[in-house]
C-alpha cells in the first residue's frame, strides 16, 4: 500500500513530501487512514535527533486519529471502518511478563510509532491491532489526537500515585502536557495548584480548572505552599530547584516526573526521608488505560486546547510550536 507523507531527510531539516510503500500487511497489523495527527514535542526531538536514535528519512507523528482501512487475518476486536487512535507505541511483543500483566507500554521489545519506522504525518499509518485504540462514541476526533500521547502521559501518573479526589495537587509547567493534567485532575476532584513562569497564561490556566497559579520563579510564592501538596506532577524537561518542590509536598507526598529532563535530577535524601516522600516517573500507559482515559474524557468533555493546521502546512505548524506560540497543542488535518 502506497503512503504519501512528509519526512525529514536529515537532522533539523524541513519536512518534504515523501512517498513509500508499506508492503504486505502482517497478520496482526492494521492500516489506518489518518484523519488527524497531533504534533508533540517528541516529534521535534526525533526530527532533530536529540535522543540519538533517529533514522532518516523519518515521517514523524504519533498522535493519530483515523479509520481502519485494512486488517491482517488474525486481528482481534477491530474491523474495517472502525475509528481508532494510535499513539507513541505501535506494537509490543504480547508474550513477555509485562504484556501478559497488561503493562504493554513497559514491554522491552516494544515498537515506537516513529522510531525506526514512519508515523502519522501522512495519509496512512500501520500498527499492531492492540495499540489501535477504539474510540468511544461521541468523541471529538478533531481534538482527540493529543490524548493518545500527551493525554495518557499525564493520566497514567494519577493512577500510579493513587491520587484521591480529596487531594491537593500541583502541576509544574502548563504547556501541551500540563494543561491536560490540570483538566484531568480538576475533574478527578482535586484542588489543583499550577506552577507557571509565564504570567500571561494565568487567566487561561484558572479557566482550565486550577484553583491557584504559583509563579515558579518566586521563592516567596513557592514557600507559601510548603507541606501542602499530596502529589506533584512535573511536565517540564528542564532542571528545576527540585528541593523547593519536595518541600511543597505534604508528608507521604509523591513527586512524579513525565518531563524528559536530560540532566541528572539532584534530589536531597533528607527531603525524602523526613517526610516519607517519594519520587517517580513514567512513560505513557497501557492500551487498556488509554481506552479508560478516552472514556473519562468523553464523560467529562475533557479535550486539549488545540490549534488546527492543514497537513500540507506541517512546517508552518512545527515553526509555530518551536517558537513557543502553540496554545496549547497543534493538530494536523488531512484533506
Amino acid at each position: 500500500m502506497k503512503v504519501n507523507g512528509y519526512a525529514a531527510t536529515e537532522q533539523k531539516a524541513k519536512l518534504m513530501p515523501y512517498s513509500y510503500d508499506l508492503g504486505e500487511i502482517g497478520s496482526e497489523e492494521v492500516d489506518i487512514k489518518v484523519s488527524y495527527c497531533g504534533i508533540c514535542h517528541s516529534d521535534l526531538s526525533m526530527i532533530n535527533n536529540d535522543w540519538g536514535m533517529t533514522q532518516y528519512p523519518i515521517v514523524p507523528g504519533h498522535e493519530i486519529i483515523g479509520e481502519v482501512i485494512a486488517i491482517g487475518n488474525t486481528v482481534k476486536n477491530l474491523s474495517v471502518g472502525d475509528k481508532v487512535g494510535l499513539g507513541w507505541m505501535s506494537a509490543s511483543c504480547m508474550s513477555c511478563d509485562q504484556c501478559m500483566d497488561g503493562e504493554h507500554h513497559l514491554c522491552s521489545k516494544s515498537e515506537a510509532t516513529i522510531v525506526g519506522r514512519n508515523g502519522g504525518f501522512a495519509d496512512k499509518v500501520r500498527g499492531h491491532w492492540s495499540w489501535a485504540i477504539p474510540l468511544p462514541e461521541g468523541i471529538d476526533m478533531s481534538k482527540a489526537g493529543p490524548l493518545l500521547c500527551g493525554g495518557i502521559t499525564v493520566f497514567n501518573p494519577i493512577i500510579l500515585a493513587g491520587v484521591k479526589p480529596t487531594d491537593t495537587v500541583g502541576v509544574i509547567g502548563i504547556g501541551g502536557l500540563g494543561h491536560m493534567a490540570v483538566k484531568f485532575l480538576k475533574h478527578w476532584g482535586c484542588k489543583v495548584i499550577a506552577f507557571s513562569s509565564n504570567p500571561s497564561k494565568k487567566r487561561s490556566i484558572l479557566n482550565m480548572g486550577a484553583s491557584q497559579v504559583i509563579d515558579s520563579t518566586s521563592i516567596e510564592e513557592l514557600e507559601s505552599i510548603n507541606g501542602k501538596l499530596n502529589f506533584i506532577l512535573n511536565t517540564t524537561n528542564v532542571s528545576l530547584d527540585w528541593n523547593s518542590y519536595l518541600t511543597a509536598l505534604a508528608p507521604k507526598g509523591k513527586f512524579h516526573t513525565v518531563g524528559a529532563v536530560l540532566e541528572p535530577m539532584e534530589i536531597p535524601a533528607f527531603s525524602l526521608i523526613m517526610g516519607e516522600k517519594s519520587v517517580g516517573g513514567s512513560p505513557i500507559g497501557s492500551p487498556a488505560l488509554t481506552k479508560t482515559m478516552l472514556d473519562f474524557c468523553v464523560r467529562h468533555n475533557i479535550y486539549p486546547d488545540v490549534e488546527e493546521f492543514p497537513m500540507e502546512k506541517v512546517n508552518e505548524a512545527i515553526e509555530h510550536l518551536e517558537n513557543g506560540k502553540a496554545r496549547f497543542r497543534i493538530v494536523l488535518k488531512n484533506k
